[in-house]
């Protein structure tokens, strides 16, 4: 079976169009016309989310709006940032936020969910080249925290027939290759699994960028990290990488051929690692310019589907 083509929905709502989003309707518009299979929802800001869809009538029109035009959703990207997975000894908070945001997802019928650790990777210790944070959390505890936490989420969200994903990234911590090796182990859930996005797998596994410590990469590089996360890997973002920092916090997401990936390096390695389900997501965050090349994104994306997919 072909794979499905999706992209995130944030990249019209935040970074450059913060103050200027693209309302929803004319998001899932243009992407029929564009002939997405779907799209995957930043539930935040003025999109569709829990906060602003209240009741099941109101998300029953939001299912609609995708569902009426032949669309499919292939995931939420939930707001957690508010809460701190690592460094607050109560998860009380963070599980209401995660249990708010999947009852969401129930309502809307998508059954994947996205997170990540909420905090900067310096609540581990040093980053080199960045100012000390005034806190820090010993990483045997942050780790335990982190996976205890997770290990439950997935258990609900599993009891709803929903799939946990983690997006490692430069930007939180437990940013290093056997970070991400270490919580997939510790989690331990068949519904908890990695978000394989490959501009953060190249910062994170040929970079080494915003690691605290001594800086860890693979030198297989990113087909490396697939390979290792074989059967682990529960969603997969695809875009290009120019090997920066944005804001020098996250990894720069140009859309393809702006950036130095050779897909064709890695991908049979991430088609042999596997994916339960058949979309492949694009992934404009924060490009000045992602409503514009929408469009040459999904004809590049026609192209892997065609060749890897």
């Amino acid at each position: 079976m072909s794979k499905r083509i999706s992209i995130g929905t944030w990249a019209y709502a935040i970074g450059p169009y913060e103050n200027d989003p693209v309302p929803f309707p004319e998001v899932v518009r243009k992407l029929k016309e564009l002939n997405f299979d779907g799209l995957e929802l930043g539930g935040f800001g003025v999109h569709p989310n829990p906060d602003l869809q209240t009741t099941k009538e109101e998300r029953a029109a939001v299912r609609e709006l995708w569902e009426s035009v032949g669309m499919g959703c292939s995931g939420l990207a939930a707001d957690l940032w508010s809460e701190k997975l690592i460094s607050e000894e109560d998860n009380t908070s963070y599980l209401n936020t995660f249990r708010k945001n999947l009852e969401f997802c129930n309502d809307l019928g998508i059954d994947v969910i996205r997170v990540d650790t909420t905090e900067d990777p310096g609540i581990l210790g040093p980053v080199p080249g960045e100012k000390p944070m005034e806190m820090t959390v010993d990483y045997d505890t942050a780790l335990k925290r982190v996976a205890s936490t997770w290990r439950r989420c997935a258990q609900e969200a599993a009891d709803k027939g929903i799939r946990v994903v983690w997006e490692f990234e430069p930007g939180f911590a437990f940013n290093k290759p056997s970070d991400i090796f270490r919580v997939i182990d510790l989690v331990n859930h068949d519904h908890f699994a990695t978000m394989f996005d490959t501009c953060h797998a190249n910062m994170v596994a040929v970079h080494g960028a915003r690691q605290p410590g001594e800086k860890e990469t693979l030198d297989g590089g990113i087909a490396e990290l697939a390979q290792r996360l074989k059967g682990k890997i529960g969603r997969l973002h695809l875009i290009d990488s120019d090997d920066s920092l944005h804001d020098d916090h996250t990894s720069t997401h140009p859309p393809f051929g702006e950036g130095n990936l050779d897909f064709d390096s890695f991908m049979p390695a991430i088609v042999d690692a596997g994916s339960p389900d058949d979309w492949w997501t694009i992934d404009l965050c924060f490009w000045p310019n992602a409503w514009d090349a929408t469009a040459t994104c999904k004809n590049y994306m026609d192209e892997l589907v065609q060749k890897y997919g």
